[in-house]
């Protein structure tokens, strides 16, 4: 794959705590424009990988590049190429909608005589110019999404972190963020590296997916072939998940994985 083409690259990225190694040895390449999903079991290494890929967390050994810029020595350059949404809710819900995108536009230096284009662009593209004007804890949890997905698109990143970006939603809210992020690839070539627990939305939303376990990527290529490498017949990605993770999907989780779902839950409304 070319360099001009491959928006990350990662070559032996590592990181360890002490004796633990989040992360071992991952070699990746995703392009320009995939909306690529990275699954695994709780404690897989999906968090840290997401944590050197956006900057937050140095590398122990290995490399990464991000947009073209190396994360260690032009972490500053990486940041500015990219946007990150958690999965925790990170608009102000005591601001309208306007004035957390007015917020983030500050935040970012977009232009002044940028600013107000740029947030109504947002506004419309995620159909919420309507509301504008409407404090956020009144938005409901779909209407809070895409004011995050809003938020990302500000300062116009190449690149687009989604952490379970449909965590808490109801299915219609659920089909309307899977919208709005084909959109972003389709409209605006921007790339999607997403983390989600939901096949489904994986095996909907993402031309590749990675699994990982223990650190390391397992299996790395589309739904489909995933599906029909492990010899099952009628797969589902629950089956390739389960076949390369060694662990079930559970719908209760483990303690700290509801308490957090539980927290989203709640400030999502």
């Amino acid at each position: 794959m070319s360099k001009s083409l491959t928006i990350i690259e990662t070559r032996g990225l590592t990181r360890r705590f002490g004796d633990v190694t989040a992360v071992d040895a991952v070699d990746l390449s995703i392009s320009t424009g995939e909306i690529f999903g990275l699954l695994g079991p709780n404690g897989a290494g999906k968090t840290t990988m997401i944590k050197m890929l956006t900057t937050l967390l140095p590398p122990t050994t290995g490399t990464a590049l991000v947009a073209g810029f190396d994360i260690e020595r032009e972490s500053a350059r990486v940041r500015g190429a990219i946007a990150y949404v958690p999965q925790l809710v990170s608009a102000d819900g005591s601001l309208t909608a306007y004035e957390n995108l007015l917020l983030f536009a500050r935040l970012y230096g977009v232009p002044r005589k940028e600013r107000e284009q740029r947030i109504n662009e947002a506004l419309e593209f995620v159909g919420l110019l309507e509301s504008a004007h409407r404090v956020v804890r009144g938005y409901s949890g779909g209407m809070v999404r895409r004011l995050e997905i809003a938020l990302a698109l500000i300062h116009r990143p190449r690149l687009l972190f989604l952490d379970e970006p449909t965590v808490g939603l109801d299915p219609l809210a659920r089909q309307s963020v899977w919208q709005h992020v084909r959109l972003l690839a389709e409209q605006y070539g921007m790339t999607v590296l997403l983390t989600t627990h939901f096949m489904e939305e994986a095996d909907t939303l993402c031309g590749r997916v990675a699994i990982m376990n223990r650190g390391r990527v397992t299996a790395i290529g589309t739904p489909a072939a995933l599906k029909l490498g492990i010899g099952v017949a009628e797969a589902t990605l629950d089956h390739v998940f389960a076949h390369y993770s060694g662990a079930q999907l559970e719908s209760e989780g483990n303690f700290h994985e509801l308490t957090r779902t539980r927290r989203t839950l709640a400030r999502l409304g």
